[in-house]
């Protein structure tokens, strides 16, 4: 069956390109692609290198002629709306080799792109609803009612914007539940909602919708069905006014004291989780990502390189609590943009604030360990022309549950270096002319290092940057990586080391502002401009040794319509591969295939997850498993042997949408409010995800 796809990406009626909305870009990281771009050094643009590798190989690559026929999706949950008919994404068909069947954990006919106004999953695949913002989960909290929401309500309700997901296990058929809870909608979550003059209520409201939730769910034994297990002794909020503890180099610095804490060591809330990651010794990291939005009247230099702003915030939150004005309190922001440590497995446990990994736009923190069972932490900071980092720790993981063991386990993100990357592509730039030919080896790799920011002792601190204290490098991170000349990145966002390979891929979800707006132009070192759909690097250390100081990297996927020359799919015929746009999350399956999730698709397609091979002969063979409702963005995905699960994040969230004017009515169908909430998806026959 043929459908008609439109091949080309137009910008929306309210200005913005593909997929994202402006009101996605307001409240969820507070417009930064439309402020100036906030790292104005001089250091080098690895997209340049990249884009003028992809180019010349492309151009020795025979373009295949791609039909359009996709497997059609099974639509369960939620239904269309009478606009958002299936269909309008990007052409690519999907032919299985006739050599051999797709890569183990792949074998699934994938979904065509659509825009319909539900979760669309594959034939032969089913899905239900774990959890929905509002529900409860703590005892005493009320049934939700979005007509009677209060503060004391949401604070015991699963939050709002679930994004990083993580299940550990727990046994019995029962595994933990951690969800991030990232941002906000104000507007679609409360009637008559005036954002010029919140109240107080809906201000305490949105801080206990924020932070971290933690719900038991239950497994259906004959399929990959999960529940939440309500007002269970495991289940915990954390919201943005929990009590957390500063730990690592910079804890108890003057550059962390408040009037409300003059120790500089505790910390209300946490604010714009983003990605996370889960630690071998049983806990999960939370990355603090566009916390800048939620502070106002700022008028210092390293704010600004922050992108937090000079005039009032979009939230208001400064008119109920000082803490949000700059003016009034200058270091409450400097505890804000950490890795935040969460034990799920004790309720009563305060969460920490890791500063030895450095203040940025976290958008992840995955750990592997060395080979004598150090920590190594990768993040990602999510800006254009910013830096991706790595933390080598100092202190061996120990095996055991007790207290003391956990406790120690604890402190392994307190003591070790901090890292930034700077990358070089291995041709000569003569070779580069601007028009995509390719250099004379015909590759495009390259080689990198790790470049030490400092180090955090049991004894102290010690800087690697002349010009920089310790305590000002862990704080003003991003400014230590101007200084060393870290190589600048399109939006880094999820890293994750592949546990079958060790290789490590990295996320870059776009960077429309190359060559835009007064931006630097395409030159020899950067032939293509705008780059709006993102792509993937792959790395490996040296050695596969995750402690090593150099890397080789080679580009893996750029993402994009398939019928582009400039995309690739690791050299798999593209006539092959779905179309994808704006990588953002990435997890791994047991077989090492990397599934993707994407955020602003700029297809034409709603945003979705997707499963590519990483080894073997169909190596960059990449197939689209789901896609999200209206509005919504793919986040957190897990992928386990017998189900996905993944987050639908701000469904709805569409330029004018309001309670009473919604742009989607997932998931509870017309007449209901949206509602952020964490689906899970699994076969019908009960068999493995993708055999």
């Amino acid at each position: 069956m043929r459908i008609p796809l439109p091949l080309i990406s137009t910008p929306s009626s309210d200005g913005h390109q593909g997929g994202r909305s402006a009101m996605t870009c307001l409240y969820r990281c507070g417009n930064a692609c439309f402020h100036e771009v906030p790292n104005t050094s001089g250091n080098e643009y690895v997209g340049d290198v990249i884009a003028a590798a992809l180019s010349r190989r492309s151009l020795m690559r025979t373009a295949a002629v791609v039909t359009v026929a996709a497997a059609a999706g099974a639509t369960v949950v939620g239904a269309p709306q009478a606009h958002a008919a299936t269909g309008t994404a990007p052409a690519t068909s999907y032919q299985p080799a006739k050599n051999g069947k797709a890569a183990r954990g792949l074998r699934y006919a994938p979904v065509a792109p659509n825009t319909t106004d539900a979760v669309t999953v594959p034939d032969g695949y089913a899905q239900n609803v774990v959890i929905r913002w509002g529900e409860p989960i703590l005892r005493g909290a009320p049934a939700f009612d979005p007509e009677k929401q209060t503060a004391a309500a949401q604070a015991g309700q699963f939050g709002y914007n679930n994004d990083f997901l993580a299940l550990l296990p727990l046994g019995h058929g029962r595994q933990l539940l951690v969800a991030n809870h990232e941002y906000t909608d104000e507007v679609l979550m409360f009637r008559g909602y005036d954002a010029a003059n919140p109240t107080r209520e809906q201000v305490e409201i949105a801080w206990a919708a924020h932070g971290l939730s933690a719900v038991v769910v239950e497994e259906d034994r004959k399929s990959g069905k999960l529940t939440a297990v309500s007002r269970h002794p495991l289940n915990r909020r954390v919201t943005a006014t929990t009590e957390f503890r500063l730990t690592g180099p910079a804890a108890g610095s003057d550059l962390l004291k408040t009037s409300a804490d003059p120790t500089g060591t505790k910390v209300l809330g946490t604010l714009n989780n983003c990605s996370g990651g889960t630690t071998p010794w049983g806990t999960t990291l939370h990355g603090e990502e566009n916390f800048n939005q939620y502070f106002a009247n700022s008028s210092r230099a390293t704010d600004k390189r922050y992108g937090i702003g000079t005039g009032a915030s979009e939230r208001k939150w400064e008119r109920f609590d000082r803490r949000f004005d700059v003016a009034q309190e200058p270091n409450e922001v400097h505890r804000f943009g950490y890795v935040v440590e969460f034990d799920p497995y004790d309720p009563t446990s305060t969460p920490r604030k890791h500063t030895a990994l450095g203040r940025f736009k976290h958008e992840a923190a995955t750990v592997r360990l060395t080979s004598d069972g150090r920590p190594v932490v990768y993040s990602g900071d999510d800006e254009r022309f910013d830096y991706f980092y790595k933390f080598v720790g100092s202190k061996r993981m120990k095996k055991g549950s007790s207290r003391a063991v956990r406790e120690h386990n604890l402190s392994l993100l307190d003591e070790g270096t901090l890292y930034v990357a700077k990358l070089s592509g291995d041709s000569p730039a003569i070779e580069v002319d601007g028009t995509g030919k390719l250099p004379a080896d015909g590759e495009f790799d390259g080689s990198g290092q790790w470049i030490p920011l400092a180090t955090a002792t049991s004894e102290g601190a010690v800087s690697h940057v002349d010009g920089m204290t310790a305590e000002e490098v862990f704080v003003f991170t991003r400014l230590a990586g101007d200084k060393v000349g870290a190589t600048k990145m399109d939006r880094p966002e999820d890293i994750q080391p592949n546990p079958v390979s060790g290789k490590v891929y990295v996320a870059l979800t776009n960077n429309t502002n190359r060559g835009v707006g007064g931006n630097a132009p395409a030159d020899e070192a950067n032939p293509r401009n705008a780059n709006k759909h993102g792509h993937i690097l792959e790395l490996t250390e040296r050695w596969n040794r995750p402690e090593s100081k150099k890397f080789a990297w080679s580009l893996f996927l750029v993402a994009g319509d398939p019928t582009d020359p400039a995309t690739y799919f690791a050299g798999f015929p593209k006539d092959r591969v779905s179309p994808i746009s704006c990588p953002d999350n990435v997890a791994f399956d047991p077989y090492g295939n990397l599934w993707i999730s994407t955020d602003g698709n700029q297809l034409g397609s709603h945003d979705g997850l997707f499963g590519v091979a990483t080894k073997g002969d169909r190596r960059g063979e990449l197939k689209q498993f789901l896609t999200m409702p209206t509005g919504a963005e793919t986040c957190g995905p897990v992928i386990q042997d017998r189900r996905v699960l993944v987050a639908v994040q701000h469904p709805g969230e569409i330029t004018g949408a309001t309670v009473e004017n919604p742009a989607s009515t997932w998931p509870d169908g017309p007449g209901k409010i949206v509602r952020p909430a964490v689906v899970a998806v699994w076969r019908k026959d009960g068999s493995d995800i993708g055999v």
